[in-house]
């Protein structure tokens, strides 16, 4: 099975910055589509960065495009966010999500990792 853990996150300044990581274990060879989704207490679960195949393309929030990068060392079996120009508005539990290709959509989660900003 497949299993994904979260960490970096923390406590930050508006305007610093985090970098997330996404440890994926189990078997990760059907595994197409990673990506990172985002919470804030009494809001709907939001998608902010996508990636397909390893890079071949990404998709970014509109909120965040400019400030996060996603990326993806398969090497290292593990995704990142690089969170820049962090806002207030960016404090959320942060999610890491990976998803089969025959898959409709994203069917696996990790546990989260909190992020705030003030």
């Amino acid at each position: 099975h497949v299993q994904l853990v979260e960490s970096g996150g923390g406590s930050v300044q508006a305007g610093g910055s985090l970098r997330l990581s996404c440890a994926v274990s189990g078997y990760t060879y059907s595994l197409t589509y990673m990506g990172w989704f985002r919470q804030a207490p009494g809001k709907e679960r939001e998608a902010v960065a996508t990636i397909y195949a390893g890079g071949i393309s990404t998709s970014y929030a509109d909120s965040v495009k400019g400030r996060f990068t996603i990326s993806q060392d398969n090497a290292k079996n593990t995704v990142y966010l690089q969170m820049n120009s962090l806002k207030p508005e960016d404090t959320a539990m942060y999610y890491c999500a990976a998803r089969q290709y025959s898959d409709p959509d994203f069917g696996y989660w990790g546990r989260g990792t909190q992020v705030t900003v003030s």
